[in-house]
């Protein structure tokens, strides 16, 4: 990857589609979703979404999530995520997914993925996959990803799945407090971590986090800018400028709306280029 070709690093992006068939979430969850985020859209394979990133000079970072214990669906799979990004490394960098219920399968899968596809880091969805971050069932992933020196990025928060579906589709909130992680953060010292979104209704927690743990950072995703809370926008162009991130939630939300609302946003002119790119590429060592 040349980053000096790259205008910006977004480091949340979703892979939904297979391009062998199949979806990452079920019917009923994916509708609510469209809902929730008010778009009816066309969902790109990888490769459509390395096409697009590539159009704009953008990196992107993508996963797919295993939440198949708690859901019993399967997710679009890892190999094919690592392959496709790996046949368009100058735009798109491969994290994975491994549901922690699955124990020393996912422990040998995450290792498998590091060894034979270099994978950056991985994506952990609490609400998704049922679990708290601090949960010791999921500590012997954390330890296989810290030691290959990879991140660890988990979904924080409310989350557009199961929203507007009855019940939630049984998905459950409490999982996404981002003060969940603190634990991990302070038992894997040396394991680079994203809190990924605004942490509705936890921002508080999420900023106390990543302000008292050197290697906890925070990802934008999943909110258009203008909807960000003013804490969030003070800390991010001051105390914690090195440690947010650009991430769009794409598909859900495309960059091009994204960009468009934070170029509107009270950030300083030093700081906007650390979010876009400066401190993804420094966090997954691209320079």
């Amino acid at each position: 990857m040349d980053l000096s070709t790259i205008t910006a690093i977004d480091v949340h992006t979703h892979a939904e589609v297979s391009a062998r068939g199949g979806d990452s979430l079920s019917g009923e969850l994916k509708g609510g979703a469209e809902g929730y985020f008010g778009v009816a859209r066309e969902r790109p394979t990888i490769s459509q979404t390395a096409a697009y990133y590539r159009e704009r000079s953008m990196a992107a970072v993508v996963f797919t999530v295993d939440a198949e214990t708690a859901t019993g669906h399967p997710p679009v799979p890892n190999d094919e995520v690592a392959q496709t990004c790996a046949a368009n490394a100058d735009v798109l960098i491969p994290f994975a997914s491994v549901d922690p219920w699955k124990g020393k399968v996912a422990v040998r899968q995450a290792r498998r993925l590091i060894e034979e596809y270099g994978v950056r880091g991985f994506k952990f969805h609490p609400n998704l996959q049922g679990f708290f971050p601090d949960d010791r069932l999921a500590y012997p992933v954390y330890e296989v990803i810290e030691e290959a020196g990879a991140v660890a990025l988990f979904h924080t928060g409310q989350t557009g799945i199961g929203a507007r579906v009855r019940g939630g589709g049984g998905i459950r909130l409490k999982y996404s407090n981002p003060i969940h992680v603190d634990d991990v953060a302070a038992d894997f010292p040396d394991l680079p971590i994203i809190l990924a979104h605004p942490s509705f209704p936890w921002q508080d927690e999420a900023l106390a986090v990543a302000t008292h743990k050197p290697l906890v950072h925070i990802d934008l995703s999943g909110w258009s800018p203008k909807y960000f809370p003013a804490q969030l926008v003070k800390y991010a162009n001051s105390l914690l400028q090195e440690k947010v991130l650009f991430g769009s939630d794409y598909p859900l939300i495309s960059p091009d709306r994204w960009l468009a609302d934070f170029a509107d946003l009270p950030i300083k002119d030093e700081v906007r280029p650390k979010i876009l790119k400066q401190n993804a590429a420094r966090l997954l060592g691209l320079r």
